[in-house]
């Protein structure tokens, strides 16, 4: 067994030992077995917190671990249009609703993977730089809206493809050996006037991944998005020509092109489904076995929930003394009466 303190333990050991002796010392004094058995349970009380502060814990030298020479790059269409009301059978499910639990899905299947993401809307960047820590890849999409709707210009669905090859290029360079795969999470909606960039650039530095295409061809309505720090969205996009709410489609076509310039498969996106996503290169992940300094199993939950069990019990041995008492007094009272 091993312990990990949360004070130095001579300083553990100077808060609680008086407390523990002055318990031991009332219950061997104690005239009678009840006062004895509420002095006993406070003197375990005692030495449970005791034991709790010393953090006790089991050495565990052995730990599964996933080691993946994989990088993935995600390219995530931050339009307006992402917003569109289509993707799930729900009212108000968005688009953008299937694209964060995907992106779930993309960190289960790729364990122990690095993980980029580019976002684009009316321009590209790279949002999170490769990286293992796949809580700060969810806590980016949490906080990610579109820009405001009467800022907005139009977009381009291939602008991110500089940043994308620039991206891989910088990887290949500093870690050759590892492979790189690339998924573009969008609509396909060209809003901009020009001809969308070509991601043919970045063909030869890409080992696989998946064009994933989100909406329908009915289209779904989009809310405004306001202004400000929060961006939330708002009343509904009207079109101009009628009045009634605008609907964005899906251009699966666009997003066809766009596999074929990665030389990756395009998959169409529907609630209720999970993405066909391909293997990582079997070559580079290795699962095994291996020592771990310092690995160890707490056990400090289990010790916390003796504490837990004793203070209840020494609450419920006051409530009962304090209805003894509340008795007694009510009786005394009417003796006198």
């Amino acid at each position: 067994m091993t312990f990990l303190p949360v004070l130095h333990p001579l300083l553990i050991l100077a808060i609680c030992g008086p407390v523990l002796a002055l318990a031991v010392w009332a219950l061997v004094r104690a005239p009678e077995p009840g006062t004895r058995a509420r002095w006993a349970l406070r003197a375990a009380l005692v030495l449970a917190c005791t034991v709790l502060a010393l953090r006790p814990g089991i050495p565990d030298g052995a730990a599964r671990s996933v080691a993946t020479n994989v990088d993935v790059v995600i390219v995530l269409d931050n339009t307006t249009s992402m917003l569109a009301e289509d993707w799930g059978g729900a009212e108000g499910d968005r688009r953008s609703d299937g694209v964060t639990a995907d992106v779930r899905t993309l960190i289960e299947t790729y364990p122990g993977a690095r993980f980029a993401l580019i976002a684009f809307d009316n321009s590209a960047q790279l949002r999170l730089p490769l990286t293992t820590d796949t809580s700060a890849l969810m806590a980016s999409l949490e906080v990610m809206t579109p820009p405001p709707t009467d800022r907005s210009t139009g977009s381009s669905i291939g602008i991110a493809a500089p940043v994308l090859e620039q991206t891989l290029r910088t990887v290949q360079a500093s870690h050759a050996d590892r492979a790189r795969m690339v998924f573009y999470l969008g609509d396909g909606e060209q809003t901009a006037p020009e001809e969308p960039e070509s991601f043919a650039g970045s063909a030869d530095l890409v080992d696989g991944g998946a064009v994933l295409g989100y909406g329908t061809a009915e289209g779904g309505p989009m809310k405004r998005v306001a202004a400000g720090v929060d961006g939330q969205p708002g009343e509904y996009i009207e079109d101009p020509a009628t009045g009634e709410p605008a609907l964005s489609t899906i251009d699966e076509a666009a997003l066809g092109a766009i596999a074929d310039d990665l030389g990756v498969p395009y998959v169409h996106r529907s609630a209720g489904e999970e993405p066909a996503l391909p293997e990582a290169p079997a070559e580079t992940m290795s699962v095994a076995d291996a020592d771990t300094p310092g690995a160890r199993t707490e056990l400090s939950w289990a010790i916390g929930i003796v504490v837990a069990v004793l203070l209840l019990a020494e609450a419920a041995m006051a409530a009962a003394g304090i209805g003894r008492t509340l008795r007694l007094t009510r009786s005394a009272r009417e003796v006198r009466t």
